[in-house]
């Protein structure tokens, strides 16, 4: 293997973006321009999807190519059904890499394990700069997450095992700086850069400057807008350091989001139990913590102008467990199949234009259980968000005539019910080594 033909690796992930927060994907209130030009020199997907609705265990799937029940990870870790961490024996896209001569490095939001034995550098990654849990004031770097007892503050911001202070600097900015050094720092090895954004995740912090870009938004949209502005511009850095470096062309980056946008009333921890709307899923039903596509299907691009066209809207379906697959094949590499990995190589698809490898896509969260088969997507005892369940225990959809699942055609097909409902209910059994949960 010559290592200096390797392609370099960007895998950018931001956190409760939604499906139309971006004016690539259709926002007319947030400009990103850095995520359109990503968009317009690579593949847009219009029908990809996370692995989970909350934030651990789809960033479990997107590192391993794994179902989060078999990563590990199925819930939010610190949740009633969390994990300590990503078990060391679950190998991440970072490990593979680094086995083939590739430099790692992780800025930003790591939450899978807060232990030393769970962390980043015990998986893969050489360098780590950012936080361990699921969230940090944008300033103090703080953890106010309510825990046993009440809200124990934790400063949380390391540098690989160091706890490391930079108090007052925007988190936001800190991330897009540490990989930009990071980028610059690798212009001779082929590098894997891992760099989730906890934009725009809660608490709503935002520079006065990037406000200032959306003067005439109301309150939770600016803010939510200004967030989001800011994490663009970081996307616009780095494709310039990748540019600067002359690499931009042989650089393979993926970017997405963990989940849809949250409607916690914690947003502004002004302890309010409103709901948040800043956010948007578009056209798409539920948010955050839903299996309806509103917090499941997600903003997606592939940019690799050196093998894959540029200009595309890729309608086939994906999912976050197919990004280890698909960077392997792109790079040559060996992909392994099942068991494994459950993530299935897309590169015949963004390079080809070829149809989606896949026939069903599973998801289980939180009692909530769902698949897809071709346009008919089920979901049993499905929630609009974390709280509000005020929809039919048992909802039958056909996306392709009703994409925003408002039409519950269950009753229309119960033999597809029935068959769908097997489906699902033994995958989960066979996956997780537990009966399917699927109760109020």
């Amino acid at each position: 293997m010559n290592l200096n033909t390797k392609p370099n690796i960007v895998v950018i992930y931001c956190d409760d973006l939604g499906y139309g927060d971006l004016s690539c994907y259709g926002s007319q209130a947030i400009h990103t321009p850095n995520l359109d030009r990503l968009a317009n020199q690579g593949v847009r997907f219009t029908n990809w999807y996370s692995n989970s609705p909350v934030c651990s265990p789809s960033r479990a799937s997107l590192l391993t190519g794994l179902y989060p029940a078999r990563a590990g990870v199925e819930e939010i870790l610190g949740g009633k059904r969390g994990t300590v961490g990503l078990p060391r024996n679950r190998t991440t896209l970072a490990a593979r890499l680094k086995k083939l001569g590739y430099q790692t490095g992780l800025f930003g939001k790591w939450h899978l394990g807060v232990t030393e034995e769970n962390g980043p550098n015990r998986h893969g990654f050489d360098e780590f700069f950012g936080f361990l849990a699921g969230c940090v004031d944008y300033y103090s770097h703080i953890f106010y997450w309510g825990q046993a007892g009440g809200v124990n503050p934790v400063h949380d911001l390391w540098h690989n095992k160091a706890e490391v202070w930079q108090n007052g600097r925007y988190m936001t900015e800190l991330i897009t700086e540490r990989a930009v050094d990071f980028i610059h720092g690798h212009t001779d090895d082929p590098f894997f850069l891992y760099v989730p954004y906890n934009a725009p995740h809660y608490p709503m912090h935002a520079p006065q400057k990037y406000l200032d870009r959306f003067p005439d938004l109301p309150k939770e949209q600016r803010i939510m807008a200004a967030m989001i502005s800011a994490m663009d511009d970081g996307v616009g850095c780095i494709t310039k350091a990748l540019d600067e470096i002359g690499k931009l062309e042989d650089t393979i980056v993926f970017f997405s989001s963990d989940n849809g946008p949250s409607t916690e009333s914690r947003n502004f921890l002004d302890g309010t139990e409103d709901l948040y709307y800043g956010g948007s899923a578009g056209i798409f039903r539920g948010h955050k913590g839903s299996l309806f596509d509103g917090g499941i299907r997600e903003p997606a691009i592939l940019s690799y102008p050196r093998a894959v066209p540029g200009g595309q809207v890729c309608d086939q379906v994906g999912m976050m467990m197919d990004v280890v697959p698909t960077i392997l094949e792109l790079i040559g590499a060996a992909v392994p199949e099942s068991p494994e990995l459950d993530g299935v190589s897309l590169a015949t698809m963004v390079q080809n234009q070829g149809e989606s490898p896949h026939q069903d896509l599973y998801w289980a969260y939180s009692g909530q259980l769902a698949m897809r088969r071709g346009d008919w997507k089920l979901v049993l005892n499905g929630k609009l968000d974390f709280s509000r369940a005020e929809v039919d225990d048992v909802h039958l959809s056909n996306l392709l005539v009703d994409p925003g699942e408002r039409n519950n055609l269950a009753a229309e097909q119960p033999d597809l019910v029935a068959e769908l409902t097997q489906a699902v209910q033994n995958w989960y059994t066979a996956c997780s080594g537990e009966p399917a949960r699927c109760e109020k």
